[in-house]
């Protein structure tokens, strides 16, 4: 039977107020496996309420620096404790291969809870002199407080780690939140609201409700009590959330993808910029927003090392990733199944050279076989549009400055990677690129002390690191006469 999941509110589960209910599809057998409460915006309502109790009064507001870090590394030790049970949840959600959660997002997000349980106690104020008041001598100095209730707004592709990413640094700052998960994947957000009850959070700090971004999400968007929104999802989305949020006031941080370049130069190293780059392009099944779609390769090693890549895309296991052997599973929804191959469709309409896979058929399960596109140019959409599947496009360039120029001929500024043995060219090439992150020699490094977010159509803000936990605070300026 399938699981019936529910809204988490004030630390109870509960129904839609409407009652209202929505499927869970497995994308390997598309069957349903569960289904969960669909939120409306009474539900939203209640949830918001919650969470601005606990802020304003409540027993979340007397806690200070250092009991927030217990409550973060409390709840640090039961993700760690549960990273079979999360990782199988996002695993199966969106067809992944169990292994690639187990062994980079739940560790993640323990590392980002970690890393906030040290940021909890140390968002200190400054001591800022002054001209002094009319002639008299002042203390001016600041303090760091929550900005409020937040929103968090989760995409589908990697729902525990960016749900973490969120939640671990506002709760540092001392906010409480509502977060919305994807409607296709909110088991992983549901059970690590019930470790923020076990960790010993108040009920109402962390509140999960379920539902369509076009009820629920607008609902939290426009709440009045609702100070700021996290989102991290499309361009498109992103765009109507500052629509909504401009004329309210609201903070804003968008994480919003991207079309990332890989560079590979002819000095790089030969196999690991290969494996590197079929990483960077297959690992989720390509559902990822730093995915380094765009491999820009030195027109001298160029047919080599397109030959390279295809026979890596050749060899990758596809089919049930609860299968031995299987590497890559399908991607998450129908929706995700027809766009990919669209945009196969278009690249071989475009002039492009199919090397690898190509536009897939699939019976039963919405598998897409990881795709290769050779002698591709910079202009077509292949090379320009996020396409959010395993599908990587090879453009040739042959001088540094050419490389960079189409590195940053994009609409997107989220991430990048240099392959070069020469460390003079690393930098300069790194320094050049108007991207929020490059990996020289290594492809989307993520880690919990650095911050992540991008430029352009990529987005606004950071997550992660100290200025992730600042962005959830507002700095207050206090001044005192000294007579």
């Amino acid at each position: 039977m399938p699981q019936h999941l529910k809204h988490f509110i004030e630390g109870a589960h509960t129904d839609s107020s409407d009652d209202g209910r929505l499927d869970l599809i497995n994308p390997v057998d598309e069957q349903v496996y569960a289904t969960v409460a669909s939120g409306t915006a009474q539900d939203v309502d209640r949830a918001v309420s919650a969470a601005h109790a606990q802020l304003y009064g409540g027993a979340w507001s007397k806690l200070n620096g250092s009991h927030r870090a217990v409550l973060l590394n409390n709840l640090a030790t039961l993700v760690e404790r549960d990273l079979e049970i999360l990782a199988d949840m996002d695993a199966r959600a969106i067809g992944r291969s169990r292994m690639e959660p187990r062994m980079m997002d739940v560790p993640n997000a323990v590392a980002h809870l970690r890393a906030a349980a040290g940021w909890a106690n140390h968002l200190e104020g400054r001591t800022i002199p002054s001209s002094g008041y009319m002639g008299v001598r002042t203390l001016s100095y600041t303090v760091r407080e929550p900005v409020g209730v937040v929103a968090a707004i989760v995409p589908w592709n990697a729902p525990l780690m960016i749900t973490t990413w969120k939640l671990a640094a506002l709760l540092a700052a001392g906010c409480t939140v509502v977060i919305k998960p994807s409607e296709e994947t909110p088991q992983s957000a549901l059970h690590l609201a019930a470790l923020c009850q076990e960790a010993g959070f108040p009920d109402g700090v962390v509140n999960v409700v379920m539902g369509v971004g076009e009820v629920v999400g607008r609902a939290l968007c426009e709440h009045p009590k609702v100070a700021k929104i996290s989102f991290t999802g499309s361009p498109e989305a992103g765009a109507a959330i500052q629509r909504i949020a401009a004329p309210l006031f609201k903070r804003v941080t968008l994480e919003l993808g991207g079309k990332s370049p890989q560079i590979v130069f002819d000095d790089a190293r030969f196999d690991d910029a290969v494996r590197g780059c079929a990483m960077g392009l297959f690992i989720n099944q390509g559902q990822v927003c730093a995915a380094g779609s765009r491999i820009l390769v030195q027109k001298g090693i160029a047919s080599k090392f397109s030959a390279a890549l295809a026979q890596a895309a050749k060899s990758v296991s596809v089919g049930d990733p609860s299968q031995e052997g299987v590497q890559m599973g399908p991607v998450a929804k129908k929706a995700q199944y027809e766009r990919v191959n669209r945009y196969i469709r278009q690249g071989i309409d475009e002039g492009a050279e199919l090397l690898a896979g190509g536009v897939s058929d699939s019976a039963k399960g919405w598998f897409v076989r990881p795709t290769i596109f050779g002698k591709a140019s910079n202009r077509m959409s292949i090379a320009r549009e996020e396409i959010f599947g395993p599908v990587g496009t090879v453009i040739e360039f042959e001088t540094e400055e050419e490389a960079i120029a189409l590195a940053n001929d994009s609409a997107y500024g989220l991430a990048a990677t240099v392959w070069t043995s020469n460390l003079e060219r690393a930098h300069k090439v790194a320094g050049a690129m108007r991207v929020g992150a490059v990996g020289v020699n290594c492809w989307s490094p993520l880690d919990a002390n650095l911050p992540w977010g991008g430029l352009k159509t990529s987005g606004i803000g950071r997550e992660g690191g100290l200025p992730g936990a600042l962005a959830y605070t507002e700095e207050k300026v206090i001044t005192v006469l000294l007579p």
